[in-house]
């Protein structure tokens, strides 16, 4: 099948609330080139280059985020994406810097690009225990593995990007037997789904995206914890009466910062608020919206250049 791929030109602080929105637009894919990704891993002494194009991590190098598009559909829908950048880059003015966000179209074979995309996307290990595992491939876990399958057309997050992994690997170190888990903002349901089973009794995952929605009930069935993981498209934390013992949310620092006034409303006494998305440039704000809502900032994780943050209620 043919896809249109449209890709806008942007910095690496707006090419998340970029991809969000492309999100909000097609269920197909998205995908960032960033330069500061591969900047990072340069820096990662774990990893070897035999050569790499100095033209690629250059200063001036721009991130390339990028959907796929229904042809009938796409100047639509491209039109729509469009407005809805511009709109987010009105209200962030002066705060996110979203470059040119020039725009280019094309045509592709849009299998060829998901058939790439899945002999690529491997097995991921998160924590201790935690496997992300693609749906088409047959994974034998070894003993105290807990694997976590994802379904290839529902890629709203696949344990790959360091937020993710961190809030994984976060989770295994917080969560009890038989807590309760809130995910804000689930996406694919992956944080959601390994809380479930790693033994939270409820996992409750919101979403305002209704893609990202149907994405975390498919994925809750394939992994039979349909029982235990409760997906709801409600703008994130309207249910008053949900409050857990862990609560996630893996968002951009921005939206954190701006929900810090609810989020704590819905975890225990006792309990602990795991957040990620956050650039380094963006942590003192999160850190100060959730130190005025009395939290007690209880550790910091860096991956890259990603940033997670741990919190508990003061004592």
């Amino acid at each position: 099948m043919k896809y249109i791929e449209l890709t806008v030109h942007t910095t690496t602080e707006a090419a998340e609330l970029i991809a969000d929105v492309m999100w909000e637009y097609t269920p197909h894919g998205v995908a960032v080139s960033d330069a500061a990704d591969i900047i990072a891993l340069q820096r990662d002494s774990t990893v070897f280059w035999d050569y790499i194009d100095e033209s690629v991590t250059a200063p001036k190098s721009d991130v390339l985020v990028k959907c796929f598009l229904e042809p009938d559909r796409a100047e639509e829908l491209s039109a729509s994406i469009m407005r809805e950048i511009r709109n987010r880059q009105t209200l962030a003015e002066g705060v996110i810097p979203f470059g040119t966000l020039e725009e280019t179209k094309r045509e592709i074979e849009g299998d060829d690009w998901i058939d790439i995309w899945k002999k690529h996307f491997r097995p991921i290990h998160a924590g201790k225990k935690v496997v992300i595992v693609p749906e088409w491939i047959a994974y034998e876990k070894a003993d105290g593995e807990v694997t976590v399958m994802l379904d290839s057309n529902m890629a709203f997050g696949t344990g790959e990007h360091e937020t993710t992994s961190m809030c994984l690997e976060l989770l295994q170190d917080y969560l009890k037997e038989g807590d309760v888990c809130v995910d804000v903002g689930c996406g694919s349901g992956i944080l959601g789904i390994a809380a479930a089973k790693l033994g939270a009794s409820v996992s409750y995952c919101t979403d305002i995206d209704p893609i990202a929605v149907e994405s975390s009930k498919h994925n809750s069935f394939i992994n039979g914890v349909t029982d235990t993981v409760v997906v709801a498209h409600s703008n994130l934390l309207d249910e008053a009466e949900i409050k857990g013992d862990v609560v996630l949310a893996n968002i951009t620092a921005e939206v954190l910062a701006m929900l810090a006034p609810s989020i704590p409303k819905h975890l225990k006494e006792g309990g602990t608020l795991i957040l990620s998305g956050i650039i380094k440039d963006r942590l003192a704000l999160v850190r100060g919206a959730f130190k005025a809502q009395g939290l007690t900032e209880l550790q910091l994780r860096q991956k890259g250049e990603w940033y997670a943050l741990v919190y508990g209620w003061n004592k």
